[in-house]
């Protein structure tokens, strides 16, 4: 009897253990924005690196506040994301030093096209560009044209396709924006005609991204977008993100406070945003401005909405909640 008994304790202790849930990650995502100035959020700051547990380095739109592969800033680099290629997100200018400009008019004086700064760093790197629409044709024959491996540092991944960067799942969601390539990137013969009629050459769909950490962070990656249905039933429905990088800019270009909380408060309901994209000098002095759109949208917002400072890296646990330097 006495042995049954213990079988018996032994059992419900095995039951017991198994009903209790699983122990949160205590491992954080490092969070990175590379902006034009250290320690602001600036005008045309869309630069960011994510770096998972694991070591995995993702580099976020690049734009003109990357130095190019050189930027010491940057470190190794495993992936680059380019959501659409319009110049602040491609490229096509960049800073000659670090801080050059002042936050509120950066300068932006070293002309990196045709090539681009994404694809300068792609090949410095020697780190795939993860594209979405027609992106891929376009960046390959660029890559080629330089020397490189298209094979190697273009990936394509459509909306409703995945793949995986060391442990860190990278999916494609849409974005509802433009996505037509600047005559600067084109062959000059091809550009002055594309000028002449003031057209941009056709790359397919602009896109967001979804990035699914090891340790369960799932990050909603914007790019320039409006609301779409999307965000409700795709990146909150079936990825469930919990942590937002979400565009701000507002007119002409993109949501502007008040939409970019909706999205953040009724359709995708994350635990944590950062503010991306806002087209001011968000803050003075590491501080947000009191009349700015990122202080509109951090009081609309229903959750903590982090400053993205350039250089002060946050970090994020699996449930997207910032346990550092936010």
């Amino acid at each position: 009897m006495k042995s049954i008994a213990l079988c018996l304790g032994a059992l419900l202790l095995s039951a017991c253990a198994q009903m209790q849930p699983a122990p949160e990650s205590t491992q954080t995502v490092k969070v990175t924005p590379l902006g034009s100035h250290d320690g602001e959020f600036c005008p045309l700051d869309r630069a960011m690196v994510f770096e998972d547990p694991d070591g995995t380095r993702i580099l976020y739109d690049a734009g003109r506040t990357v130095r190019g592969p050189a930027d010491p800033r940057l470190g190794k680099i495993d992936a680059v994301l380019l959501s659409h290629v319009h110049g602040d997100h491609l490229g096509d200018l960049i800073q000659p030093s670090a801080n050059a400009g002042a936050c509120p008019k950066p300068d932006f004086s070293v002309n990196v096209a045709p090539n681009s700064n994404t694809v300068n760093i792609s090949l410095g790197k020697q780190a795939p560009m993860i594209v979405g629409g027609e992106m891929g044709s376009f960046l390959a024959a660029k890559v080629k044209t330089l020397g490189g491996d298209p094979g190697k540092l273009v990936r394509l991944v459509r909306f409703g396709a995945q793949t995986m960067v060391g442990k860190v799942m990278v999916a494609a969601v849409p974005a509802v924006h433009s996505n037509g390539l600047p005559p600067v990137f084109l062959p000059p013969e091809q550009a002055r005609l594309f000028d002449a009629a003031g057209l941009t050459a056709y790359v397919g769909e602009p896109g967001g991204f979804v990035l699914r950490f090891s340790n369960g962070l799932t990050a909603y990656l914007s790019g320039d977008t409006g609301i779409t249905a999307e965000q409700d039933l795709v990146v909150r429905g079936h990825y469930k993100a919990n942590l937002v990088v979400m565009n701000v800019g507002g007119f002409p270009f993109t949501t502007g406070p008040a939409e970019s909380a909706y999205v953040v408060n009724e359709l995708v309901r994350p635990n944590s945003v950062i503010v991306s994209h806002a087209n001011e000098p968000a803050t003075v002095g590491g501080k947000v401005a009191p009349n700015s759109k990122t202080a509109a949208f951090q009081k609309a917002a229903k959750m903590p909405v982090h400053v993205p400072l350039s250089g002060r890296t946050m970090q994020f646990d699996g449930t997207g909640r910032c346990v550092s330097g936010c």
